[in-house]
């Protein structure tokens, strides 16, 4: 294979020049041209810096390029088979990449694909030189087109609580005893991971879940994602993981939110649920925590999360399978904590059974929580939950709940909620981020089926209506909780 060849024009900046792909390691130039190493991708561009006339990459870590990835355009370092491309380095160029990885704007991208279509390459050895310009003029191939005020051709009447892939997903990455820096928004798509990564070996990974909703004037309102931010830094924490800032949290939600604002349902036909994923994602053989992790965040347009709609849920008492322990890691929102009810899940689901309700381990006789959710039981106009002791997860939703109850005047109660008081209860409810507030118009348990009123005058349906107003803009917000976006 032969050398690639360093042409330098007397008095202009350094030219690169690459060919053959399939070599991984590191391109540099000195100011002589004397040292040259080949790269077939960098595709993560860690640090950007000019010296002299030195243009220099360095990187976390390369992965392949495939034909249908994208790449964003300050990545303009690349190679194709028996191609070779000519990247010319100029010190204006520099300056607007260099200002580009520094502001929080939406990340333009390039889709390789056109890039191959789109190239007049038609034998090994043409030559092209590309400028922050040329690369530009290719974007609109890939970008998705709306205009003002359009939404994403999606039938809003008909959502459910299915992934829906929008446009745009959120990126952060850090080693380990580092903070994280600055994250990305880049086209939503497949990501790759070592086979041996903390997260798909250990179970090292946390996820959260929150929403966007759209006030009738078009705007859109986060509900107190400070909370999930302060959720995810006490996960990380037990899980022996990097966490983002409240502030880095929040600043990617919204980004996020923002990228994808077309794929915001109309006011009033559902919501925007953001899921934010923080793992490790660096290789690690024996047990222990990850060497790097990944911040991660997606969004799906969705509706009702029961299949039921806002019909009473019918749940079944689990007295075999236990969601978690004491001591172990229930109280925080680890992705080791999910799988495990599907087998409970799914057995009562083939039974017509609308979700599980799980009893603690210990005694098998108190209330903890549903499959994906919190659980409210009244009596006497007294609202009652388990109580948080490291075996129950502290959702948002319960939370906000618990204090507009408070401020409707109601007493609420956190306890140990022995499960027999369920059969003198007057009503029964599950919150949480994907279901919101759900009446339960049934519960059984050893064979038992105890029935309970629902109705729009109910507690649920008060608390419900409540929260909603707040989270929508209908309700004047009184406690800060909604953050405007748009």
């Amino acid at each position: 294979m032969a050398k690639p060849e360093v042409i330098r024009p007397a008095a202009a900046p350094t030219m690169f020049l690459v060919s053959d792909v399939g070599v991984c390691g590191r391109i540099c130039t000195n100011s002589s041209g004397s040292s040259f190493r080949k790269l077939a991708f960098l595709c993560h561009l860690g640090d950007l810096s000019v010296e002299s006339w030195q243009f220099r990459v360095r990187y976390s870590s390369p992965f392949c390029l495939r034909a249908t990835s994208l790449l964003p355009l300050h990545l303009l370092l690349c190679a194709l088979p028996h191609c070779t491309f000519w990247y010319l380095a100029w010190r204006q160029l520099i300056d607007d990449l260099t200002k580009s990885k520094t502001n929080n704007m939406l990340q333009t991208t390039i889709c390789l694909r056109n890039l191959i279509r789109s190239s007049s390459l038609s034998s090994a050895g043409a030559y092209h030189f590309f400028t922050s310009q040329a690369a530009s003029a290719l974007q609109p191939a890939c970008e998705p087109s709306y205009s003002d005020g359009e939404y994403a051709d999606v039938d809003w009447d008909n959502l459910g609580f299915a992934l829906r892939p929008t446009d745009y997903m959120y990126v952060m990455k850090c080693s380990d005893n580092e903070n994280f820096v600055e994250g990305q928004i880049l086209r939503f798509g497949k990501i790759e991971l070592n086979p041996s990564a903390g997260v798909l070996n250990y179970g090292q990974g946390l996820f959260e879940g929150t929403k966007a909703h759209r006030k009738e004037d078009g705007g859109l309102l986060l509900f107190r994602p400070d909370l999930n931010a302060k959720r995810m830094q006490i996960g990380a924490e037990r899980m022996c993981m990097p966490a983002p800032s409240i502030q880095q949290f929040v600043d990617a939600v919204k980004q996020t939110a923002i990228a994808n604002k077309h794929w915001v349902p109309p006011s009033g036909k559902g919501s925007l649920y953001i899921r934010p994923l923080l793992m490790g994602s660096g290789p690690v053989l024996g047990l222990a925590p990850a060497p790097e992790y990944t911040f991660l965040i997606y969004a799906s347009p969705v509706g009702n999360y029961f299949k039921e709609g806002v019909a009473p849920l019918n749940l079944y008492v689990e007295d075999e399978f236990h969601r978690a322990s004491r001591g172990g890691a229930g109280g925080v929102k680890t992705i080791t904590n999910y799988a495990p009810v599907l087998k409970a899940l799914t057995r009562a689901k083939n039974r017509g059974f609308s979700d599980v309700l799980y009893l603690d381990s210990v005694n098998k006789k108190n209330l903890e929580e549903v499959s994906s959710c919190n659980i409210f039981v009244v009596k006497d106009n007294v609202l009652s939950t388990p109580a948080i002791k490291g075996t129950i997860l502290s959702g948002v939703t319960r939370q906000s709940i618990i204090e507009i109850a408070r401020d409707h005047g109601y007493q609420v109660e956190e306890r140990t909620l022995p499960v027999d008081e369920l059969i003198d209860a007057d009503e029964v409810f599950c919150t949480g981020t994907a279901v919101g507030v759900a009446p339960v118009g049934s519960i059984t348990y050893q064979s038992k089926r105890i029935e309970y009123k629902t109705s729009a005058r109910s507690f649920c349906g008060e608390l419900f209506s409540t929260l909603v107003g707040i989270q929508k803009g209908l309700l004047e917000d009184k406690k800060g909780w909604t953050v405007e976006i748009d």
